[in-house]
C-alpha cells in the first residue's frame, strides 16, 4: 500500500512538473541569451521611441485639453513599438546588414522610454495646475486674478520647470524595487498585462497575431485620421461642424446632450471599463438633465440674473464646484482606503513569521526556497544581478532636490525654498505609498497627493503672498514625484517579467523622461500658438481641469466665501455622497459594485457635460456586442482598434495646427438653427 500511495505521489509530482513546462513563458525563451542591460538600449528602440512618444504626447495633450480622461497606452506603445522595429529588422535582415536581433527586452525598453515622455504632457500640469496658472483661465474666477497669482505659458521656463521636477520620482523609490517586485510581489496590474502582452509578440504564434493586430489598427488609424480631416472642412466658425452636430434634438443640444462624431472618445470608450463609460453618462444625466436646469430656474434667487454665462457665481460655479466636491471626496476616501492598505500590507509583512517577507536588508539576496517556479527564479537572478547601488539613488535625489529648491523660486516668486524642502521631506514616503498602492490597485493616486500639497502649501503662502500661484506650483512639484516613482515600479515590473534589465528599465525611464521635457511643452506651445480659445468654455480644447486646479488653490487660500448662494450645501452633500457611494461600493463585494457607478467618474461631466460621454458608451457598446458575436476576436483586436481610432484622429491635430499657424482656415460652416431663428436669417439675408 505505501508503495502505491508513492506511485500516486511521483505521478501527481511529474503531472505538475509537466503541467509547469507548459505554463512556463521563460521555458520558451530559454534557449535564447539575454543581452546585456547596454544591449538592450539601442539607438533603433531609442529613435522608435521618440517618434511614438511624439505620436502619443499629441493624443494626450488632445485628451488633457477636452476632457481630462487619458486611457492607459501601454498596449498600443508596445504594439507600435513592436511593428516599427520588427519591420526596420526585417529589411535590414533581407539587406544583409541586420547585426542585433530585435528582442522582448528591446521591445521593453522602448514601451517603458514612450509611456515616460508621454507621460509628462499629464503630470507636467499642461491641461491641469500649469494651464491653471494662466491669464485665460484666472479671469474665469473673480478672485486671485492679479499679477502675483499668474503666470503665462512659456517654452523657456516650461522646459525649465519639468526638467528640474521630473526626475525626483524616479530616484525616490529606485532603492525599493526589490521589495516592492520581488519580497513583496505586488502585481502592478497595468505593467503585468504589458509583459504578458510582449511576451507573447515574441512567440511564433504571438508574432502572428501581432502582425494582424498592427494591420487592424494601421487601418483604423487612417479611417480616424481621414474622418478629422473631413470634419475640418466644416469648421469655419464658432459652434460650427459635426462637433456640434445636435443628435437629439436643439433643447439636448443646449444641455450638452449630442454625438460628436468623435473617433478618439469612441476609441477611449471602448479601452476604458464599461463602469466607468456608464458612470459619466449618469453623472451627465443627474447634472445636466436633472440639477442644472432646476438650479437654473433659481436665476435672480440663488444667483443675479445678468450674470454672464462664464461667471463662477452663476450657474457655472454650481456645475464647478459641485463636481469638485465630488472628486474631493472619492479622492479622499480612496486616498484612506489605499493608505490603510498599504499600512496593513506593511504590517503584515514585518510582522510575520515567514523569514522570506521580512523587508531585505540591504542588497542581500532572498532565501532559496524550492516552491518558487522555474519563471520566477530566472526572473529574480537577473532582476538581482544589475544592482541600481543605493548611494546613487540617494545623491541622486538630494542633488536634484538641492538644485530645485534653488531655482523653482526664481521661476515662481511665492513659492519659497522653504516650502520646496518640506515637499521634498515629505514627497519620499509619499511615493512610496502610491507606488505600493498602484502595485495593489492598479489606482495612481498622483492628483489626490497634488491636491494635498495645493490646500497645504497655498494655505501656509496666505492669498496676500501669492498663494494661488505658490499652490498650483507645489501641486506640479508632488504631482510629478509621486506619478513618476508609480510609472518607474510599473516598469519595474513589466521588465521583471520580461528579463529586462532593472539598468536598462532606469535608463530608458530617465531617457524617455527628459524626451517629454522638451516634446511636451512645444507641443503645448503649438496648442497655444494654433488656438486662440485654447481654456475658453465652449471652445474645442476648453481645458476643464486647468480650472478645477485653480479653484482649487482658490479653496484653499480664499476659503468659501466667493461661493454661491447654497452652493455650499449642495458641495457638502456631493462630498458626503462620494465617500457614501464607495464605501457602498466596498461594501457589497465585486459582483454587485460592478453595477455601481464611480463619483470620480460621475463628477467630469458636472463641468463638460455628456457629449463625450456619450461617445464613450457607444465604444463601450460596439466592444460589448463585439464581445457577444465573438469573444475571441474582441479581446484580440479590441484594443488594436480602440489604439487606431485614438491614435488617428489624435495626430491630425498636428497637421490642423499647422493649417491655423498658416493661416488656412477652412471653407465651410456648418450650423444647426432652430426653426424661429432660421426663418429670421433667411428673412435677414432676403433683404
Amino acid at each position: 500500500m505505501e508503495r502505491s500511495s508513492g506511485d500516486g505521489d511521483n505521478r501527481k509530482k511529474k503531472e505538475e512538473d509537466e503541467e509547469e513546462v507548459e505554463l512556463s513563458v521563460e521555458r520558451i525563451f530559454e534557449s535564447k541569451e539575454v543581452p546585456p542591460w547596454r544591449s538592450q538600449l539601442t539607438v533603433r528602440a531609442l529613435a522608435v521611441s521618440f517618434v511614438l512618444g511624439v505620436l502619443f504626447t499629441f493624443i494626450v495633450m488632445k485628451l488633457n485639453l477636452t476632457t481630462g480622461i487619458i486611457p492607459s497606452l501601454n498596449v498600443s506603445a508596445g504594439l507600435l513599438g513592436f511593428f516599427f522595429v520588427k519591420t526596420w529588422t526585417k529589411f535590414l535582415e533581407k539587406s544583409g546588414l541586420l547585426d542585433q536581433p530585435f528582442t522582448r527586452q528591446e521591445n521593453t525598453v522602448i514601451q517603458t522610454c514612450v509611456v515616460a515622455s508621454s507621460g509628462i504632457a499629464f503630470s507636467g500640469g499642461f491641461g491641469s495646475y500649469l494651464f491653471g496658472m494662466s491669464e485665460v483661465i484666472a479671469k474665469q474666477s473673480t478672485e486671485a486674478n492679479d499679477a502675483q497669482n499668474i503666470k503665462n505659458p512659456g517654452l523657456g521656463w516650461m522646459i525649465a520647470f519639468l526638467f528640474i521636477v521630473s526626475f525626483l520620482g524616479l530616484f525616490s523609490v529606485v532603492p525599493l524595487r526589490k521589495i516592492m517586485i520581488i519580497d513583496f510581489k505586488l502585481i502592478y496590474p497595468s505593467g503585468t498585462a504589458t509583459a504578458h502582452l510582449i511576451n507573447s509578440f515574441h512567440t511564433p504564434q504571438g508574432a502572428k497575431l501581432a502582425k494582424k493586430q498592427v494591420r487592424a489598427l494601421g487601418k483604423f488609424f487612417s479611417f480616424s485620421f481621414l474622418w478629422g480631416f473631413f470634419q475640418w472642412f466644416f469648421t469655419a466658425g464658432d459652434s460650427c461642424g459635426f462637433v456640434n452636430f445636435p443628435t437629439f434634438g436643439l433643447k439636448a443640444y443646449e444641455n450638452r446632450f449630442y454625438f460628436d462624431f468623435s473617433a478618439t472618445f469612441v476609441g477611449v470608450g471602448m479601452i476604458c471599463p464599461h463602469l466607468i463609460n456608464i458612470s459619466l453618462l449618469v453623472g451627465g444625466i443627474l447634472s445636466w438633465g436633472i440639477m442644472w436646469p432646476l438650479i437654473q430656474d433659481k436665476k435672480g434667487h440663488w444667483y443675479p440674473a445678468d450674470l454672464s454665462p462664464s461667471s463662477l457665481n452663476g450657474l457655472k460655479g454650481y456645475s464647478l464646484f459641485i463636481g469638485i466636491a465630488m472628486i474631493l471626496g472619492d479622492g479622499l476616501y480612496n486616498f484612506t482606503k489605499v493608505l490603510g492598505h498599504t499600512l496593513f500590507g506593511l504590517y503584515c509583512k514585518l510582522t510575520t513569521k515567514d523569514p522570506r517577507s521580512v523587508l531585505p536588508v540591504g542588497t542581500c539576496s532572498p532565501t532559496p526556497n524550492s516552491s518558487i517556479s522555474y519563471d520566477d527564479q530566472r526572473r529574480t537572478q537577473l532582476f538581482l544581478k544589475d544592482e541600481i547601488p543605493t548611494c546613487f539613488a540617494v545623491v541622486g535625489y538630494v542633488g536634484i532636490a538641492i538644485i530645485s529648491s534653488a531655482t523653482l523660486p526664481h521661476i515662481f516668486p511665492p513659492l519659497k525654498w522653504y516650502y520646496i524642502v518640506v515637499i521634498y521631506l515629505c514627497a519620499p514616503t509619499l511615493a512610496f505609498c502610491n507606488a505600493y498602492g498602484c502595485g495593489l490597485t492598479d489606482w495612481s493616486l498622483a492628483p489626490t497627493y497634488g491636491t494635498l500639497a495645493t490646500f497645504t502649501i497655498g494655505a501656509w503662502a496666505g492669498s496676500s503672498h501669492g498663494g494661488v500661484l505658490a499652490g498650483l506650483a507645489a501641486c506640479g512639484v508632488m504631482l510629478n514625484i509621486v506619478s513618476t516613482a508609480s510609472d518607474l515600479m510599473q516598469d519595474f515590473k513589466t521588465g521583471y517579467m520580461t528579463m529586462a534589465s532593472p539598468r536598462s528599465m532606469f535608463v530608458s525611464q530617465v531617457i524617455g523622461t527628459a524626451m517629454g521635457c522638451v516634446i511636451s511643452p512645444c507641443v503645448f506651445w503649438l496648442f497655444v500658438k494654433a488656438f486662440h480659445d485654447l481654456g475658453v468654455p465652449g471652445s474645442a480644447y476648453p481645458g476643464p481641469y486647468a480650472a478645477v486646479a485653480r479653484n482649487m488653490s482658490i479653496l484653499g487660500v480664499e476659503g468659501f466665501s466667493a461661493l454661491p448662494k447654497h452652493c455650499l450645501t449642495l458641495c457638502y452633500v456631493f462630498f458626503i455622497g462620494a465617500v457614501v457611494i464607495n464605501a457602498i461600493r466596498d461594501a457589497v463585494g465585486k459582483d454587485i459594485a460592478k453595477y455601481i457607478p464611480i463619483p470620480m467618474a460621475m463628477a467630469i461631466p458636472f463641468y463638460l457635460g455628456s457629449y463625450f460621454a456619450i461617445d464613450m458608451c457607444l465604444g463601450s457598446l460596439i466592444l460589448f456586442i463585439w464581445g457577444k458575436i465573438d469573444k475571441a476576436k474582441a479581446d484580440a483586436f479590441g484594443p488594436a482598434v480602440a489604439s487606431g481610432l485614438i491614435c488617428g484622429e489624435g495626430i491630425w491635430t498636428l497637421p490642423s495646427s499647422i493649417l491655423a499657424l498658416a493661416g488656412v482656415q477652412p471653407p465651410i460652416c456648418m450650423k444647426f438653427l432652430a426653426r424661429k431663428t432660421n426663418a429670421k436669417v433667411d428673412a435677414f439675408l432676403g433683404s
